[in-house]
């Protein structure tokens, strides 16, 4: 359903732009309008796919940001102040199209972000319509299902409603599940019970099937819902059915090769930056520029990394501390280079040997990564070391600075997400949301 949505959106985006082309054309033109349609509609569709990819950056189809609120309104206009200054600049800067619009831009700019704010509002109401809702039926109750249920209730554009939650035992009688169904209007059934640990449960649910119900474990609907993987609802076999069946030798070949690329061109960035950084970090505090740490890569393998310093000198003197959200240590211009990425620059080296990947989970250092704590509180942790940590990643992108274990686990339900759907399509979402969070001044 959220793809569905996510589409008719796209889709929406792309009529209301066209439509407002045709409307400037036509109210310049009048009755001559259909001779200057190709004239504008080539280079304007240029254009209409850079504003297209501007509005994916900035998070206009993400559909947790799908609200007539504040925070929306604020996004759209800095994706509309954006996609004014990219139109200006294609037809004023890169005159080869024989068209300079002028007065004709500014008029398809208006036409288009009053079609467009409409249609957004529009949009934005209808989704989260009761009538259109999908109401779900919870069978158990645990922490990831008051976390479900929060997540749904805070986020009702994504389609869902939860209508009731009930004990299985409540439910061993089929005429009493049917009677929820019924009277509930249930089309999704989430269970918490392994369907297969209780024959009981299998038969009613089977039964059920010519009602038109969805059913689906709470793991496969916690995960399609949030992005992220309950390592406390899954056993041993999770990992069986999903991360040994086929190891995406292709994906990861191609990934080598975009790494080196990437390295490439990204390690010619650095050089030419690296002398200002230089004499950044100089001005602002005494020590080395460069800070050298051990990391834990693919397979448990300890590599080091190498990074622009963002801290005062012996900053860890006594032993390896998590680093926190507001840390005293990061120096001011540590604190500019952390947000913008640029710190990490030098890890490029890391990409181009094949320590890292570009996307990929966060690499730890060992002293935390093997340390008791983290391996007693945390299941299946070293489940994120079967790839090849990255530069970012999807629990980079997805869950704020973590300092502590209960921030590790967390990420750690992210990064199970990304190696079980690792992608191209991924790989590419999380490459532009990461240009997003950098743009805002995100960095962590």
């Amino acid at each position: 359903m959220g793809k569905v949505k996510k589409v008719l959106l796209f889709l929406g985006d792309i009529l209301v732009i066209y439509l407002a082309l045709f409307l400037m054309l036509y109210f310049s033109y009048y009755e001559n309008w259909i001779s200057h349609w190709s004239q504008h509609f080539y280079p304007f569709s240029i254009i209409y796919l850079f504003w297209l990819l501007v509005f994916y950056i900035i998070g206009l189809y993400d559909l947790t940001l799908a609200r007539n609120n504040f925070d929306f309104f604020i996004t759209l206009g800095r994706a509309l102040l954006i996609n004014t200054i990219i139109a200006v600049t294609f037809f004023y800067f890169i005159p080869y199209f024989g068209i300079t619009p002028k007065t004709h831009l500014f008029v398809d700019l208006i036409i288009f972000a009053l079609l467009l704010i409409i249609w957004r509002q529009i949009y934005n109401y209808f989704i989260k319509t009761p009538g259109l809702l999908n109401n779900i039926l919870i069978l158990g109750q645990s922490q990831e299902t008051k976390e479900l249920v929060s997540h749904i209730k805070n986020h009702p554009q994504l389609g869902y409603r939860v209508k009731k939650i009930v004990d299985p035992e409540e439910v061993k009688i089929l005429s009493d599940l049917i009677k929820i169904i019924v009277k509930e209007k249930i089309q999704t059934i989430v269970t918490t019970v392994k369907p297969y640990h209780d024959g009981t449960l299998v038969r009613n649910l089977y039964h059920c099937l010519p009602l038109k119900i969805i059913v689906s474990d709470l793991p496969a609907f916690y995960e399609k819902i949030t992005g992220k993987i309950p390592v406390s609802s899954i056993e041993e076999i999770w990992f069986l059915e999903n991360l040994m069946c086929g190891r995406k030798t292709f994906f990861e070949g191609l990934k080598r090769v975009a790494d080196i690329v990437i390295a490439a061109v990204g390690g010619i960035i650095t050089i030419a930056l690296t002398p200002f950084v230089t004499l950044l970090i100089k001005l602002d505090s005494p020590g080395p520029i460069f800070y050298h740490q051990k990391r834990v890569g693919q397979d448990n393998k300890i590599f080091n990394i190498v990074k622009f310093r963002t801290m005062i000198q012996d900053a860890e003197k006594d032993g390896a501390q998590w680093a926190q959200k507001e840390d005293k240590r990061i120096t001011r211009i540590g604190n500019f280079l952390r947000k913008s990425r640029i710190d990490e620059l030098p890890q490029l080296w890391n990409l181009f040997k094949g320590d890292m990947s570009f996307v990929g989970p966060r690499p730890e250092r060992p002293e935390f990564a093997f340390s008791n704590d983290l391996l007693a509180n945390i299941p299946f942790y070293q489940i994120r070391h079967t790839i090849k940590p990255g530069l970012t990643g999807w629990a980079q992108i997805k869950y704020p600075y973590g300092s502590s274990v209960e921030d590790t686990l967390q990420k750690l339900q992210y990064d199970l997400f990304y190696i079980k759907n690792r992608s191209f399509i991924l790989d590419l979402s999380i490459l532009l949301r990461t240009i997003k969070i950098v743009l805002r001044g995100g960095g962590r």
